[in-house]
């Protein structure tokens, strides 16, 4: 059986368990997988870390390996224990990605189930993608979870700061203090500010940042300057656009459920365009599914905007850079489409099925 683990308190308990499940069949094997995220082998991250998350991930199946020894004791010549990563060589964008992977190594393996632990994630998606049961379960994966006791998670909220993680915050946080001023030349301004600005460093530079800011980080942060006006100018189109087809009686309103398959990937980039989308009137992220995003559209002149990649343009600008603007939009790669057919093409179908 194979049995996906990450750093949780209900671990130990969880190889506990698959290997009593292993040997009730008389002995079998077990392999432990570690289901490494994008962010831990995108080429943006710097190789110290990638090398520093592997390691990570070594030491946690090597501490599995050892525990499935004791727990089988005398019957440990029954039992073969493994060790695997996956998604080294595979970007998994969402849990549907992950699940695939872990179907594809239960098939290749050629193991009866999948075990996992209640509080297992593979650190990947966002609030609005389905867990990870959810996606095991619709591509048909027979798998348990073990029935340990939950202990209360005790995970340190503060982690380990450094001069840049403050520096951040401290420079981050003036500076909004300042807009927000009521005279920014005053030196009472000044003064106030950087009294506030260091009390906020020192109590959340350990919570603000996973890793040191480095020079993406700060390119990110400055091409968020003109991605904040541009999705203003969005938002204010769309008022006017959705207002005049609410108060003008001679124009229809043609809700629709939309697919578009962004081309962003990573938690991050898909949660801003799915939020932004959802800032614009007249769109609506509902759900991610995998590498897609479900929207509902109120009118064709916006459904027209999403295919046309607007603002998945602008947010591919953010995260990735100029050059990443040029790719084509999502109806030019024919990654748009309509989930829901619309009233002339019900009629057609109507008329065609009486003929």
């Amino acid at each position: 059986m194979l049995v996906p683990v990450s750093e949780t308190e209900t671990l130990r308990q969880t190889v506990e368990y698959a290997v009593s499940r292993a040997l009730e069949d008389g002995g079998g094997t077990v392999r432990f997988a570690f289901v490494h995220a994008p962010d831990a082998t995108s080429e943006d991250v710097p190789a110290a870390d990638r090398d520093r998350d592997l390691g990570a991930a070594e030491e946690l199946l090597d501490r599995a390996e050892i525990w499935a020894a004791e727990d089988a004791g005398d019957d440990a010549d029954l039992l073969t224990v493994e060790t695997s990563h996956v998604g080294l060589d595979q970007y998994l964008f969402s849990p549907e990605d992950v699940a695939r992977a872990l179907a594809d190594e239960l098939r290749q393996a050629e193991f009866d189930g999948l075990v996992l632990d209640p509080e297992y994630d593979p650190g990947v998606g966002a609030p609005l993608l389905r867990p990870l049961e959810s996606e095991l379960r619709e591509l048909g994966v027979s798998y348990e979870t073990a029935p340990v006791t939950r202990q209360i998670r005790r995970g340190p909220l503060l982690t380990r700061s450094s001069p840049l993680r403050f520096a951040a915050v401290f420079l981050t946080s003036l500076a909004f203090y300042m807009i927000l001023a009521a005279n920014p030349t005053y030196w009472f301004e000044w003064a106030t500010g950087l009294v506030t600005a260091t009390v906020v460093a020192v109590s959340m530079s350990q919570i603000s940042f996973n890793r040191d800011p480095d020079t993406t980080s700060v390119a990110r942060l400055l091409r968020h300057i003109p991605y904040v006006p541009f999705l203003f100018w969005e938002i204010l189109k769309s008022n006017v656009t959705v207002t005049a087809a609410i108060l003008d009686p001679r124009r229809s309103i043609e809700p629709r459920l939309t697919r578009i398959r962004p081309a962003v990937y990573g938690s991050l980039p898909i949660s801003v365009l799915a939020n932004s989308i959802t800032l614009t009137p007249g769109t609506l992220s509902v759900r991610v599914e995998g590498d897609s995003l479900i929207v509902h559209t109120l009118l064709p002149s916006v459904r027209e905007d999403l295919f046309d990649g607007g603002l998945e343009r602008a947010v591919r600008f953010v995260f990735y850079g100029r050059k990443a603007m040029a790719i084509a939009s999502p109806l030019e790669r024919g990654d748009a489409e309509n989930l829901q057919p619309s009233p002339e093409d019900t009629a057609d179908d109507e008329t065609e099925g009486d003929q």
